[in-house]
């Protein structure tokens, strides 16, 4: 239920939070193509220039979705649009076939074996726990990253994967590698923004569902359009103005790169709470995805 952007922006270095390079993607003949690359690559570090020179200012402001309960609030949303449970935690050994161009994605992010998160996860946990059963597949992770091959991996890398997710130690390396990647550069750019939860938890689903790619339908390169269009709410804007463009620029988005895409994850969940009005996201909240309801108490 997810298109990710082929090429990733941010490897981890573990415990030692966050830090960018710019892959380098095999070259595409296309002059509009490469330009669009190099667009989004400067998207991506002009944000990570922005999260750097704003350090203090975001140690000051309000928790928001990183308040532990507003946390598990956007894990059990999460849950629901990428595999229909709000029990997140279930998500740690679930592994498939993406069947859209990503490979195997698992875990509770959806880790995916053509978008990079998948290997630099495995990298990170093998140097803390060399012994473990994804050690083995290292090579066959670098070798099919950025394409949709499954060669090397296969069922028996499912298994590894479904066995290693019981240990506590990869499930915390899943969780260190989708809040460092995902979670807190998505929740502190929506703060610098001037949005509210609501707006954090919308930026955090787009960077999950879009991710930190180099293409133009990545989470930064989308962000930085909707900004060049909208006023944001930390610039005087209207806060629910700019969120429905946000959406309306993730929608787009989703439907080029699958124009039979179920947008539900917007439609019926994140555009309801703006509706509403519910840009702290209170609870208890009702949503509705893929035809099925959820509540939160």
């Amino acid at each position: 239920m997810r298109v990710r952007a082929r090429w990733m922006l941010f490897a981890v270095a573990p415990l030692l939070g966050l830090t960018i390079f710019v892959s380098t993607p095999t070259p595409k003949p296309e002059a509009q193509q490469a330009a669009g690359q190099s667009e989004s690559q400067g998207a991506a570090k002009r944000a990570e220039e922005e999260l750097e020179s704003a350090e203090d200012l975001l140690a000051k402001l309000p928790p928001g979705l990183a308040a532990a309960d507003k946390k598990e609030l956007a894990h059990q949303i999460l849950g629901s649009s990428m595999n229909s449970t709000k029990d997140w935690r279930t998500l740690y050994g679930h592994i498939a076939d993406s069947d859209d161009g990503d490979g195997y994605c698992g875990g509770v992010i959806g880790f995916c074996s053509g978008t990079k998160d998948m290997r630099i996860l495995v990298e990170s946990y093998t140097k803390e726990h060399p012994d473990n059963a994804l050690a083995a597949y290292l090579p066959a992770l670098r070798a099919v990253d950025g394409t949709d091959s499954r060669e090397g991996l296969g069922t028996a890398f499912m298994d590894a994967w479904q066995r290693e997710s019981e240990k506590r130690a990869f499930r915390d390396a899943q969780d260190e590698i989708r809040d460092t990647m995902y979670f807190k550069p998505a929740v502190d750019l929506a703060k610098l923004d001037g949005l509210g939860t609501l707006g954090q938890f919308v930026y955090y689903d787009a960077m999950v569902f879009h991710g930190p790619g180099i293409d133009e339908n990545g989470f930064y390169e989308i962000r930085e359009r909707v900004r060049a269009a909208t006023k944001t709410a930390s610039e005087g804007g209207d806060e629910k103005a700019y969120l429905n463009a946000f959406l309306d620029a993730c929608r787009t988005a989703m439907l080029a790169s699958k124009s039979d895409q179920d947008t539900s994850r917007i439609d019926t969940a994140q555009r309801a709470f703006l509706r509403d009005g519910n840009l702290s996201l209170k609870t208890p909240l009702v949503w509705r995805m893929y035809g099925e309801t959820f509540r939160a108490p």
